[in-house]
């Protein structure tokens, strides 16, 4: 992308579009919701979004600290151990995160409906 052409996500040149992903991935958008609470270790972290493998996790986090979004401490310390956080950055944008997934909890009941008519629709077919 020319330095000269402003930020457009909806340009495929645009970088902002690969950091979108990275925020918005099923992955990203759980650790920057689960990082709002505070400092967490990884093994924490890990526990507190279920499902999430250590590869993805590690990968995940990887990318939003290569974005700002996170920082990491290593403590030099027997067993080694690495605090992660929000940066000041990375705390409004999980702030947004999380308005657009406490919408989705919070309109779920609705959502459901209409995944359950949608597959009545279906079976009528």
């Amino acid at each position: 992308m020319p330095k000269d052409m402003p930020p457009d996500v909806l340009s495929e040149k645009c970088p902002s579009r690969t950091v979108l992903n990275h925020v918005t991935s099923r992955w990203g958008v759980l650790v920057m919701i689960a990082l709002q609470d505070g400092t967490l270790r990884f093994s924490a972290l890990r526990r507190r979004i279920g499902g999430v493998s250590e590869r993805m996790l590690t990968q995940s986090l990887r990318l939003l600290e290569e974005d700002g979004f996170v920082s990491r401490t290593a403590h030099q310390v027997v067993p080694p151990h690495v605090d992660y956080d929000l940066t000041p950055l990375g705390r409004e944008v999980a702030q947004k995160v999380h308005a657009l997934a406490a919408c989705i909890e919070g309109n779920l009941g609705q959502i459901l409906q209409a995944w359950d008519a949608r597959i009545a629709d279906r079976e009528q077919r």
